[in-house]
């Protein structure tokens, strides 16, 4: 874990995000190229993401459709190659939006919004890739599809470009259990991405199978 003593500058925080990533995969014998690093950039101002975009990074990570389309296409001209990530909950109503601006989805939770992303796939010619998000720990308070009905969701996504499942394990518990949990249903499902692991515990979930870590406060501190 990098985030309890931040390096000083974004260059420096990035690099030693990648020497925890690389360290804990080569620890698990898998290659450090298989793990994106996905920056959690939400909340946080263009001027703060910049330092990170002018440091190499390319894949950034944001909660809102609204917030996203406000910040990036500046951000996007100025630096080409950016990959974006929408890692927090989709209402269906703004998925045509969602489909347009995103690369990949992470939030892919019920019947609804797999229809209303796939109209909005027909309609744009736009396919981000998608992840299903899991409730790997059967919190009412969190989104995701409950463990039983998993394979009804997947089904009903078979066409949608499903890369994989994602989830966040409760606070406060050790989250190895889940992070082996959700690789395992991913086994069982035929699918090879999953995203999983943050500032607290990115390195964990590397060495369990991680394949897309999303992290915001060991690269950009903080938020006020």
């Amino acid at each position: 874990m990098i985030a309890e003593s931040l390096p000083t500058t974004p260059a420096d925080r990035l690099a030693a995000a990648h020497v925890a990533i690389a360290r804990a995969a080569r620890t698990a014998g898998r290659d450090p190229a298989g793990v994106e690093l996905v920056a959690v950039s939400k909340t946080h101002p263009a001027e703060a993401v910049r330092p990170l975009l002018a440091a190499g990074q390319r894949s950034f990570g944001e909660n809102r459709v609204h917030e996203a389309a406000a910040k990036w296409p500046g951000l996007a001209a100025d630096f080409p190659g950016v990959r974006l990530h929408l890692v927090g909950q989709l209402q269906s109503n703004k998925a045509r939006d969602a489909v347009v601006l995103f690369d990949v989805i992470h939030s892919v939770d019920r019947p609804s919004l797999v229809d209303a992303l796939g109209a909005a796939m027909a309609a744009t010619g736009r396919r981000p890739d998608c992840y299903v998000q899991v409730n790997i720990g059967d919190e009412p308070q969190k989104g995701g599809v409950a463990l039983g009905d998993l394979a009804a969701l997947l089904g009903r996504a078979a066409a949608l470009p499903v890369a994989g499942l994602m989830a966040v394990p409760p606070d406060g518990i050790e989250p190895a259990p889940f992070f082996a949990l959700l690789a395992k249903l991913a086994r069982e499902h035929g699918l090879a991405g999953l995203s999983m692991g943050m500032s607290g515990d990115f390195e964990t979930a590397v060495m369990l199978g991680a394949t897309c870590v999303r992290v915001g406060t060991a690269l950009f501190g903080a938020r006020e």
